[in-house]
């Protein structure tokens, strides 16, 4: 089965995100920067992304024209540092639909306990792009990815913005078949389960909560 990780070596994207790791980045600079890479992955991410053709008139004729149906697209966010993406994201696909789904992680277990989940209606005919800045443990992915492949969405795909391949490997044991994007596969996790080198925590960085 696939195992498709794609690492986003755009100039533009590796700029920002080493911006984001400097620990003096303020949090309206990480913030901005948040926004500004999250629309750049969005382009990586709608590359391949189906599409269909419409009737248009220019200002001289008619003509067929080809475009991406944006209300077919959820972006699932898991809370709280996935919403981070979602502006930049919507900047890009403005017809996009928004599902949440709540987790956090167990300090004792570091495992995923859901809290929320929210989703649009019809998804067997959405595709989903699931947001959430780090992909370390995987526990969360999995458990998110677990949950909306009950809903039967078209596709699914994960998109981060660093990962390391403990996290990898863990969400593609369980699924193998749903696509990471990540500018970045850093070295490794430490004792709490953070990503190293990595950027710290990405939600409070975010949010200014540390």
């Amino acid at each position: 089965m696939a195992r498709d990780v794609h690492v986003i070596t755009h100039p533009l994207v590796q700029h920002k995100l080493t911006l984001m790791r400097r620990k003096d980045t303020s949090t309206k600079s990480f913030r901005e920067l948040v926004h500004e890479l999250s629309a750049l992955l969005a382009y990586e991410l709608t590359r391949d992304m189906p599409m269909q053709e419409i009737d248009i008139e220019t200002p001289l004729e008619p003509m067929k024209s080809r475009v991406i149906d944006g209300k077919k697209i959820v972006l699932a966010s898991i809370l709280r540092a996935g919403n981070g993406f979602l502006d930049g994201m919507l900047q890009v696909i403005p017809g996009a639909r928004v599902g949440h789904i709540g987790l956090y992680r167990d300090p004792a277990t570091l495992k995923a306990v859901e809290y929320y989940f929210k989703m649009p209606q019809d998804m067997h005919e959405r595709d989903v792009i699931v947001l959430d800045p780090m992909l370390a443990t995987g526990n969360s992915a999995v458990a998110a990815v677990d949950r909306l492949k009950k809903t039967n969405p078209r596709s699914i795909r994960f998109v981060c913005l660093v990962t390391c391949p403990e996290g990898l490997k863990t969400f593609h044991d369980a699924h193998p078949d749903v696509p990471v994007y990540t500018p970045v596969i850093d070295r490794g996790l430490n004792d709490h389960g953070y990503i190293v080198p990595g950027l710290g925590d990405a939600g409070d960085r975010i949010f200014g909560t540390k």
